[in-house]
This record gives structure tokens, sequence and C-alpha cells, in this order.
């Protein structure tokens, strides 16, 4: 089995072809050195093995270390030193890991994202300061528990786990699904639906050595295979009230975590669609039909053409929503509809990258078809196409259109 692309893709200076527009250029000095030790770690520790890990389904726990050396999870955390980072630095590291593998940029998006982005919006001070150090040096790994085994979509109405309070302890009882991270995980923030008062939604963060907490791999995935998800399962789980997230109110909370990973995940599938065109890209160089490369023909340079179009229109998107984020004029719908369009154009471009493989696009050798299975598992979660369009719709019209 080959693993990874043949060729990186960079140009002069360390910079990709495939960022025909070079946006990477919009990154200070020092931003971009942090992004080409992301892309050299990348080239170098999990391209190789990529397609061998996603086909074992095996996760390389033994790289967590190495990820920690980076020093890029707490690169959005005051708490952890990194506050003078952009959310478009943040952005490109999530390009870079999913245009190596969306496997492992899911992880990162788990960990660094909505379980570091929980505690840093919901959390007190002090509650950040005792969890997001370690956090971000990656000596304590995180995951994160909303969605459940009969909701998805409508969690936000729907949330079936709960959180009773006894004196200074909650005691929580229900299910989670999809969980990624949760198998080995040393901190899970759980969302649940405060027993009595108003009902509202409540944030805790679980150690998983917690008797009553449990995780259990979820086998046979088709996809986002190398990332470990889990069913969690919470019986009469007792978690002090110093590990209730201070801030977390209600679900408005929560979804003002989701509005940020969101935005991580559009940048996610424009990593993807480089993938998939350099693949192609290489591909058809190499390949030789009626006498010559396949690239030489008008058909195949059409499709690699609205491949780099829709990839550059969408990296166009995801760059100029973290120029809002960073500017404070950040809102739901930008960031919804961003992950709703990148995520389809990336179902498109995959698609025509295993075409251009013709057969061979169908075996994980050529390393597209891992490609085209990740991508349907990004479309679908942080929201569905229908869920961020209907957020964007109610932007638009001033009317919600939800059941």
């Amino acid at each position: 089995m080959a693993d990874g692309p043949k060729t990186d893709g960079r140009g002069t200076g360390g910079m990709l072809e495939e960022d025909l527009y070079r946006f990477e250029e919009l990154l200070d000095d020092t931003e971009r050195k942090t992004l080409h030790q992301v892309r050299d770690f990348l080239r170098d520790e999990v391209a190789p093995h990529a397609d061998t890990w996603w086909g074992k389904a095996a996760f390389p726990h033994h790289l967590i270390p190495r990820f920690g050396e980076l020093g890029i999870a707490g690169l959005a955390y005051e708490e952890c030193g990194t506050s003078t980072s952009s959310s478009l630095l943040s952005g490109f590291v999530a390009l870079e890991m999913a245009r190596v593998d969306a496997s492992i940029a899911t992880f990162y998006g788990v960990h660094a994202g909505l379980a570091m982005g929980s505690i840093a919006r919901c959390g007190s001070a002090e509650q950040r300061r005792r969890w997001l150090p370690a956090m971000g040096r990656m000596e304590q790994i995180g995951a994160f528990a909303l969605t459940e085994p009969q909701g998805g979509s409508d969690v936000a109405a729907g949330l079936r786990t709960t959180a009773r309070r006894e004196g200074d302890t909650w005691v929580l009882n229900g299910e989670k699904r999809w969980i990624g991270n949760a198998t080995f995980a040393d901190l899970v923030v759980v969302w649940a639906r405060e027993e009595g008062g108003d009902g509202g939604v409540l944030g805790f963060v679980v150690e998983s050595s917690t008797p009553g907490f449990s995780a259990t791999l979820i086998e046979n995935k088709i996809a986002l295979r190398t990332v470990e998800n889990a069913d969690v399962v919470l019986t009469d789980c007792r978690v002090p009230e110093a590990n209730r997230l201070q801030e977390a109110h209600g679900f408005r909370d929560t979804a003002d975590v989701l509005r940020h990973t969101r935005s991580g995940v559009a940048w996610e599938a424009v990593g993807v669609m480089l993938a998939a065109y350099r693949i192609a890209l290489d591909y058809t160089r190499e390949r030789e039909q009626f006498g010559g490369p396949v690239a030489r023909f008008q058909l195949v340079q059409d499709l690699l053409v609205r491949m780099m179009s829709d990839a550059t229109s969408c990296l166009g998107m995801v760059v100029r929503l973290a120029q809002l984020e960073d500017a404070g004029t950040f809102r739901d719908e930008h960031s919804a509809m961003a992950k709703a369009h990148c995520t389809t154009r990336m179902r498109e471009v995959v698609g025509w990258g295993r075409e251009l493989l013709a057969g061979n696009g169908i075996v994980l050798d050529y390393s597209i078809g891992r490609f085209v299975a990740d991508a349907e598992a990004l479309y679908s979660y942080e929201g569905t196409r229908e869920i961020n369009t209907l957020i964007t719709g109610r932007a638009l019209t001033g009317i919600g259109a939800f059941v």
C-alpha cells in the first residue's frame, strides 16, 4: 500500500501550489512559520502512514506527545500563552491537517475546538486555568459529548441526558453517541438537561475515571476510520459542582461553541478538496492512455479546473470567515453558510477526483478513496447541510423555518 500523496505540493517559499490565489500570504511571518512546522510534521509523521491507519481503523496514540510538542492545541486560548494567534492561523492549521488526513483533523478539532473551546467559552477563570494549559500541551486529551442515540439535529430541544443536583454534587444519567476521542480522553465535556429548575442545558467536565462513566468504541465505520468514536453511557455518574462549567446557562452557550467549531469544519472541507485535487493532478500527469498522459485531454483539464475553482472559492470564503471572527463580527449564519456550502462543494470535488482515477480510485492504494469516504462524515457532522441552511435562512428572512 502506497500511503499518502507522492508530493506535498510545495511551491516557492514552502507555499502550497494548490493555493492558487496565495491566501497563505495573509498570515504574518510568525504564523507562517508555525503553519510550515505543522506542514512538515504532517508530511513526515502522518502522510506516510495515513492510509494504513485508516485501513486498519487504528489511531496513532504514539503521536499525541509529538502533537503536543508542536504547541498548536492552545493557539486560540490566552491561558496557553498564545493569545496573539489569529483565527486565520487556526483555520489554516485545520486545513493543513485535513489535506493530509481528515481523521487526524477531526481528532484535533474535537480536542482543541470542541472540548477546549467549551471550557474557554463556558468555564470560569479558575476552570480555564485548571484545565486549558495541560490540554494545550496535549498532556490531557478532551472530548465533547452532545449528540445522543435518539437526538442529533434536534438536540437543542430533545436532550435526554439529565443532571440532578445533590448538594455539591451533580448526578448525570444518559447516553451519548459518536463521541470522538471518548475512548481515551482524560476529560469529557458532557451536556445535560437540569432536572427541576428551568430545565436548562448545563455543561460538565467529566473525568474519564469517574465511576458511572463508560465509553465503548463504535466499530465498522466507513468514514473517518482512524478516529475513535464512542457510545458513552452515564449511570449515576457523580460530578462535583467544581466541574460544572460555570458560564454555561443554556443551549445558547453550547451553540456559541458550535458556531466557532463549525467554521473549522468548513476549513477542513477545503483541505479535503485540495488533497483530492493534488492526488488527481499527480495521477493524470503520470497516467498514460492513447499515447500520452491523460492530463493533456480537454475533459480531464476541465475537471481539474472545476476542482481548483471550487476549492479556491471556498478558501476565499473561510478566509473571510476567519477575518470576521477576529474582528468580533462573526455570527451564526456566517459559519453555518460556510459549513453547508464548503462541504457540499467538497462532495463534488472528491467525486471528480475519484472519477479521474477511474478504477484505481476505488482502492485505498491511491488515497483518493479515503478522502471520498471521509468527506461523507464531514458533510454530516457539526450540523447537516439542511440544518445549517435553516440557520442561514432564518438570518436572511427573519423567519425561523425549523419544525
